[in-house]
């Protein structure tokens, strides 16, 4: 049987599919020290921003600033507006001109120097706040083709120093917001045949096409045409997207058991309007579309009023960032036997020489993208599960660099250095037991809970738990603590026990105490093994996944203590203020990355 048209089945509401928009940041940008150009004045520089897309690598112009005549150290007024994740590496890109002529095409003027970043470095620098050298390679990059042309046709020398870049990174303050509201109604229409309708309503945010995302359902009221629905709190970002004007659809159903909802009618509002608060502009007539054509003498199926509106600031993961949070990344290594003779090809630790086994690809994913967030670069690094030479004793927490005092690799490269190494001296072995190093890390953790700290484990494994019980014990534990913890399972192993780790579905308890929060990540490595042989893009997403909760969970940690962000270190002496002076303000650049 057709559903009538102003019936809506249920799972069109409860997958509540509208994710929350991006954070949005706002970079800006200044030089100093630029080449000189003109013969007579100084240079008129201009900048440009690229991204990169992560599926074809090619670089897009994101946008421009304006020019700023005769000046080597130009104060740019026009910012970039990007979106931002905690969870992938987005690359960006800076090239500088000297702009001589009006014509758009980027040719035509002296190419001044360059600079590679991604976002995640210029955010968890400290005030996320990034100086770069600009430099002209041996090759810059055809503004049209994306594709590298000698630097030296326009004048440059080839690596060549040629002053500095800063670029700013400042969270939007829209994002932050939280709005808190609650709506009655009035005489709406009767649906049900027995008694009075269960009304309930659903706000959808419009999208740049023209499309609606769902991003609220309230409770159901049962069996009253005057409902009084609870107070409910949503992010601003998921109202409007940041775009207080724009229109939010809000729908009227008549709840029914099957799922086909009668549609009673809709109306629109804007963030803007509600931010009015309870006055006669946010009482909204309910108008069912199909019944007003119908009916001449149709008014409306009823009306919705706001009842209370406030708004207020979080905390968020940036804040936290840029008042000086710093991540501390640790990886623990399993080194059992079930991984497989390291010399042998079919073995999970086999080092080719030709590309990356699955833990140096794992972490790697991850830790390109996590480094930018820990200002000293390093990285304790254990093994589990080895007989370590002289003895042969067992270990679940050595240090792969053969420093019990310090355990700490300088980088990534660092930290598959000293792996390579462990693989040549230690013997595999086994049990395969976490417990271990969760408590290694939870006892540094432990030691500095003001909220200038958050350790991130990631253990990469092959196999089943052996120490399950005491494994269960030590997260609830550590879920007390400023940490977080990631699971990637490499091989063809049973990982059910992972997922119950995870806790997305029943949060983990040890001896009747639950977690105080759910902190573990878990992905098997297999779910990403791109068959194309694509590893960049399967890594990308392998990162993305298991990355994406770490902001949450960090904010879940601070808010649970009353801990605030700490303000912003102020920018050094003699660093660029951005004042306007140069030129007219010029509006900002919005794109998606």
């Amino acid at each position: 049987m057709e559903q009538p048209e102003d019936m809506a089945s249920l799972s069109e509401f409860d997958s509540l599919a509208g994710s929350i928009p991006a954070t949005k940041v706002e970079i800006t940008v200044s030089c100093r020290n630029l080449l000189d150009k003109d013969m007579f004045s100084k240079s008129d520089p201009l900048c440009v921003m690229y991204t990169q897309g992560m599926e074809n690598k090619q670089w897009r112009e994101f946008g421009r600033t304006e020019v700023i005549d005769n000046t080597l150290n130009p104060d740019f007024v026009r910012k970039f507006i990007v979106d931002y994740f905690f969870e992938e590496k987005q690359n960006l890109r800076f090239d500088l001109y000297d702009v001589d002529s009006k014509s758009p095409d980027l040719s035509k003027h002296d190419f001044l120097g360059q600079a590679f970043c991604t976002l995640g470095e210029i955010v968890g620098s400290s005030g996320s706040r990034l100086e770069k050298s600009l430099t002209i390679g041996a090759f810059s990059l055809n503004s049209r083709t994306g594709k590298p042309m000698p630097a030296v046709s326009n004048g440059g020398v080839p690596g060549k120093k040629c002053g500095t870049i800063i670029l700013s990174a400042e969270e939007l303050s829209n994002c932050r917001d939280v709005a808190t509201m609650q709506f009655c109604a009035n005489k709406l229409d009767k649906k049900d045949f027995f008694g009075k309708s269960d009304p309930f309503l659903v706000f959808y945010r419009s999208n740049e096409d023209g499309t609606f995302t769902i991003c609220h359902k309230t409770e159901v009221m049962k069996n009253t045409l005057n409902p009084v629905w609870q107070t409910f709190s949503i992010p601003v970002r998921a109202l409007c997207n940041g775009d207080y004007d724009r229109t939010i659809k809000v729908e009227v159903y008549d709840w029914d058991r099957d799922g086909s909802h009668d549609f009673i009618g809709e109306f629109t509002t804007s963030y803007r309007e509600l931010a009015r608060g309870q006055s006669q502009f946010n009482i909204y007539e309910v108008v069912n579309p199909k019944k007003k054509m119908k009916k001449k003498k149709y008014v409306n199926s009823g009306t919705v009023t706001l009842l209370s509106f406030a708004v207020e600031s979080e905390c968020t993961f940036l804040d936290y960032i840029k008042g000086g949070t710093q991540i501390n990344f640790t990886v623990a290594i399993d080194f059992t036997a079930s991984n497989g003779n390291p010399s042998q090809s079919t073995s999970l630790h086999y080092m080719s020489p030709y590309q990356l086994n699955a833990y140096a690809l794992a972490l790697t994913a991850v830790g390109e993208i996590i480094q930018h967030y820990d200002s000293d670069k390093m990285f304790p690094a254990l093994g589990f599960g080895a007989k370590l030479p002289p003895d042969g004793r067992v270990s679940h927490e050595f240090p792969l660099n053969g420093n019990q005092e310090n355990p700490s690799c300088c980088g990534i490269d660092g930290i598959l250095e000293a792996y390579h190494r462990s693989l040549r001296t230690v013997q595999l072995y086994g049990p395969t037991n976490f417990a271990p190093v969760v408590t290694h890390v939870a006892r540094n953790a432990a030691t500095v809970q003001d909220g200038s700290q958050y350790s991130v484990l990631l253990i990469i494994t092959d196999g089943v738990i052996s120490d399950m019980a005491q494994t269960k014990e030590a997260i609830v534990n550590a879920a007390k603590l400023p940490m977080s913890i990631i699971i990637i399972g490499v091989g063809q192993a049973e990982f059910d026990a992972m997922v119950e780790l995870d806790g997305d579905d029943v949060r983990i308890s040890s001896r009747g105490k639950l977690a105080e929060r759910d902190i573990v990540q878990f992905v098997p490595f297999r779910d990403y093994v791109d068959r194309t042989g694509n590893h960049v893009l399967s890594m990308a997403r392998l990162a993305r996944d298991v990355l994406a909760e770490i902001p949450d969970q960090l904010v879940s940690y601070m808010k649970a203590q009353g801990i605030r962000p700490r303000p912003p270190p102020g920018p050094p002496a003699g660093s660029p203020q951005q004042s306007p002076a140069h030129t007219p303000p010029a509006s900002p650049l919005h794109t998606h990355i």
